[in-house]
């Protein structure tokens, strides 16, 4: 894909509940332009955080195959009114991944619950449901899903993860290298694509798409890859 991918910030989201969050960042368009790059029609696209279920809808409407994972049970039956398919939608904590035996996959594209590096008590791997957050152990955690998913991606398979840098507070949390770095652990780092969206929001000083690939897969492309 090119480095640098415009999107319109303010398209309404139809994929929320009304008393859900308001976060627009994580567009159909976004999802759209990743599946046209990366995958083709029936290939299995995971989304590890399905969150609202973005991810799984537009894959769906694109004739892909789908997968998620949602910690929070609300989300979880949000998610399988939306889907032709409520199996394909699992309750379950991501850390947990390794365990469910799932299918070789295709294609994932998520952006995880974000964390900032000080003042941030709620751990987001748990749905901010407890107050044990620990910023080197949600990296810690969060390489080993991304560890796990490596051993599911099938040849030429990439892995996609919307992060941003965090501003609050006048200080910056560098999430987006900070996982990058830590995920590089476990899948080959290829590309960062700059999310240009065409109206910014002060709580981040840039958004991204992390591009990744199996160590173990030797191909250099991949189907319909931009």
């Amino acid at each position: 894909m090119k480095p640098v991918l415009s999107l319109p910030a303010r398209v309404p989201r139809t994929d929320s509940p009304e008393d859900g969050d308001d976060d627009d960042r994580f567009s159909d368009q976004l999802v759209e332009a990743f599946l046209d790059a990366y995958t083709r029609p029936g290939d299995l696209v995971l989304d590890p955080f399905a969150g609202f279920g973005t991810t799984l809808v537009v894959a769906e409407r694109m004739g892909r195959r789908t997968l998620g994972l949602e910690i929070l049970p609300e989300r979880v039956e949000h998610i399988r009114a939306r889907v032709s398919d409520p199996a394909t939608v699992i309750e379950a904590d991501a850390r947990r991944l390794a365990t469910l035996d799932l299918p070789p996959v295709d294609f994932t594209l998520t952006s995880p619950p974000y964390m900032t590096r000080t003042d941030h008590p709620e751990n987001p791997l748990t749905g901010y449901q407890t107050l044990d957050g620990d910023y080197g152990r949600y990296l810690d955690e969060l390489t080993a899903v991304y560890g796990a998913i490596g051993r599911l991606l099938t040849p030429g398979a990439k892995a996609v993860i919307n992060v941003s840098n965090l501003r609050t507070d006048g200080t910056v949390s560098p999430l987006a290298w900070d996982v990058g770095a830590a995920v590089s652990r476990v899948l080959r780092f290829e590309q960062e694509i700059i999310l240009d969206w065409d109206d910014p929001e002060d709580w981040y000083t840039n958004d991204y798409c992390l591009v990744f690939s199996s160590f173990d897969d030797e191909s250099t492309g991949s189907a319909g890859q931009a």
